[in-house]
C-alpha cells in the first residue's frame, strides 16, 4: 500500500520525530511507513491522519 505521509508531513512542517511523538511511535516506524516497508495498524493510521489534519483515505493509496 502506498501512502502520502511524507508529502503531508512536509506540508504540515513536521519532522519524522515530531510526527512519531504525536502518534506514540518511534521515528524509525514513521520512516518505514513513508518508505512503504511497513503498513501501519488501523489505530496508527487514524493517529497519523489526525496529526496531519487529513483523512485516512487521503493518506493511503491502494
Amino acid at each position: 500500500m502506498q501512502n502520502r505521509i511524507n508529502t503531508k508531513r512536509i506540508q504540515a512542517h513536521l519532522t519524522q520525530q515530531e510526527l512519531a511523538k504525536n502518534c506514540g511511535v518511534s521515528r524509525q516506524t514513521i520512516n518505514a511507513i513513508e518508505n512503504d516497508k511497513y503498513d501501519p495498524t488501523l489505530k496508527l493510521a487514524f493517529a497519523l491522519a489526525s496529526s496531519l489534519h487529513t483523512t485516512v483515505d487521503e493518506l493511503f493509496i491502494q
